[in-house]
């Protein structure tokens, strides 16, 4: 019998892609609308990495089962690594969208002199059993900011953040090409190879 294991997150693009890099476990991938009762927590942490744990903690202490959670986002240089963990509510009421929260950056980087502005994409994430976390793994994705946004596969920021080596944005490969390189990729297949041996 598979191993039951919680996908921390309510957010569909992330969970394809952690579905797909997982796919062939013998673990049963749950997501978190399996535990409607379950209300979300605030996230209070300083760091990808707390915010991972603390989330990783709530929802194994709430739902009694082995729980991976990740924290990731988009770092900008020029920002002083801007908008880190404030990625999805980056802009607040100003910028409830990502196309207007594209139109931010854009601004805030013309302001600053640096349209292009190297940046990366940061992912840690860490999987608990009961009270304590089992194990951690952090994967990053270094690029740069491009304008106009191009492309329309991915989610998130991937229309803005070009990838050198494959010349062109993250939004604009398919999505097995793009979790080979991914931070979410690399994150997960770090956490694929620890439970290949654990189950």
């Amino acid at each position: 019998m598979n191993r039951a294991i919680v996908l921390a997150t309510t957010n569909a693009g992330k969970l394809r892609e952690i579905r797909q890099v997982l796919a062939g476990l013998a673990v049963d991938v749950r997501a978190l609308s399996d535990y409607p009762a379950v209300p979300e927590p605030e996230e209070t942490g300083r760091t990808f990495a707390e915010n991972a744990r603390n989330k990783a903690l709530y929802y194994a202490a709430a739902t009694g089962a082995l729980v991976v959670a990740e924290d990731s986002g988009l770092e900008i240089d020029a920002l002083g690594g801007a908008p880190g963990i404030y990625s999805a509510r980056f802009g607040g009421n100003e910028a409830p969208s990502y196309p207007e929260k594209f139109a931010l950056i854009y601004r805030l980087l013309a302001e600053k002199g640096a349209p292009e502005s190297p940046a990366r994409f940061v992912c840690e994430l860490a999987l608990a059993e009961g009270d304590r976390v089992a194990f951690e793994a952090r994967g990053t994705v270094e690029g740069r900011i491009t304008s106009p946004p191009r492309g329309t596969g991915g989610f998130g920021y991937d229309p803005i953040f070009y990838y050198p080596p494959f010349g062109c944005t993250l939004a604009e490969v398919d999505p097995v090409r793009k979790s080979s390189v991914s931070h979410r990729g690399r994150a997960f297949r770090e956490l694929r190879d620890f439970l290949s041996i654990q189950f």
